[in-house]
């Protein structure tokens, strides 16, 4: 399940959710029997801030519900499964850090396989700024910001890779490798410019992990490599086109002009959620009556009528509006609860700990650029996959915390 639940995100719907709850039933059972019990005192005695980030959103929905007397018991859906990574998270703890390496794998086969339907994809219809890539049930922003994490995630796992002999390593370097090339082709024809903001911390990200900037030289190179990367991304056709299109949007905004825009109408967006705020600044309209308050909005004049939608474009923008000042402090939560550990076990001198650890600031960090110009929370798709990595990477750095033992064991943590 660790291994396909990255694997199947992109190319089969639902795969992701069925991975999600095989594990959670298989950790609801172990909880209840005698022979494996979880150590739930983990949560509260080593991981606190994680514990409080995954369930506060679902102590904080319903008490909002009760206190402005509605219920909407889809907006539970897509964060649930935070909450419900947790024993998960206790299930994954006992397992060898050889088997969650399959993570890795994971990642590179979802990665391939987004890469594989964009070159598919590509050859039967035309990509360009309107028709850009995407699946049946995922639209181009989060399939294409999936796939960059994917890619990158693929070849940062490298690093934590064991194999009997050179020729498999060679093979199984070029497999990572052609992951990452498969998320960032992907990325690119779905044309997602929020997401390419990060690949510089991607870029920094597996420059630390493997130990390549150590010297100014090396920052000097890989500056370099980076500038490249991004000029050859700019210099590509639909990279113009993104280009131009930004541009042609901030031109409309300069001259007043009221057409439409996909800037101008995040801005219109932003600045009505702040207004939302403002009348209703300690809880919000209440989750799920963003798009009524800006149809009110619309009807009474205070907004054009085009912004009218569900989410507000912007994980922080549709929180202040939707949940108010108390949202704001669950998201933050959600956001640094799990990158605390992270960033506190990356320079762990065990290879695949520090590598973990790296790997989940890329999770979150990638969750919190993202969430600038998309909600993440809302793709169920995504929450799910994103709660499922910080679980297998946060058990993997768990191993530091486990007590000493005989050489046995530390054999078989891997």
């Amino acid at each position: 399940m660790v291994l396909l639940a990255p694997a199947t995100t992109l190319v089969v719907r639902g795969g992701t959710g069925y991975c999600f709850f095989v594990l959670l039933a298989v950790a609801l059972f172990a909880g209840f029997s005698k022979p494996f019990r979880l150590k739930v005192s983990l949560l509260v005695t080593a991981y606190p801030w994680y514990t409080v980030g995954m369930l506060c959103f679902m102590v904080y929905l319903p008490l909002q519900q009760a206190i402005d007397g509605y219920y909407l018991p889809r907006e539970f859906d897509g964060l649930s499964r935070l909450a419900l990574s947790l024993p998960i998270f206790l299930l994954l703890v006992n397992v060898p850090i050889r088997n969650l390496k399959a993570l890795g794998w994971g990642c590179a086969l979802g990665a391939i396989g987004a890469g594989a339907w964009a070159v598919d994809t590509n050859l039967h219809t035309t990509i360009n700024d309107l028709n850009r890539l995407g699946n049946d049930y995922t639209n181009p922003i989060p399939y294409g910001n999936t796939a960059l994490l994917l890619g990158f995630l693929s070849v940062m796992t490298i690093r934590w890779d064991d194999y009997p002999n050179a020729l498999l390593k060679r093979l199984g370097i070029a497999l990572k490798l052609l992951g990452l090339a498969g998320g960032v082709y992907a990325s690119y024809l779905s044309g997602t410019r929020g997401g390419w903001l990060a690949i510089p911390l991607f870029l920094a990200l597996c420059s630390l992990n493997f130990g390549w900037i150590r010297q100014r030289r090396h920052w000097l190179a890989a500056s370099i490599v980076a500038v490249l990367a991004i000029s050859a991304l700019l210099a590509s056709p639909l990279g113009r086109e993104r280009v131009m299109a930004t541009r042609s949007d901030i031109v409309h905004l300069s001259e007043g002009s009221a057409a439409y825009s996909s800037i101008g109408a995040r801005l219109q967006l932003w600045r009505a959620s702040i207004h939302l705020f403002e009348a209703h600044p300690l809880t919000g309209v209440g989750k799920g009556h963003l798009e009524a308050s800006l149809r009110d909005m619309a009807n009474q004049g205070e907004a054009p009528a085009y912004i009218v939608n569900q989410r507000a474009h912007s994980e922080f923008f549709s929180t202040i509006s939707e949940l108010g000042a108390v949202g704001v402090v669950c998201l933050a939560l959600v956001y640094f609860g799990p990158l605390v550990y992270f960033v506190r076990h990356r320079k762990s001198s065990h290879r695949d700990v520090s590598t973990a650890a790296y790997c989940g600031i890329a999770v979150s960090g990638s969750v919190i650029i993202f969430g600038l110009s998309i909600d993440v929370f809302t793709v169920v798709m995504s929450t799910a996959l994103i709660a499922l990595l910080w679980a297998v990477l946060l058990a993997v750095i768990t191993h530091d915390a486990r007590p000493p033992q005989g050489k046995k064991g530390r054999a078989s943590i891997g």
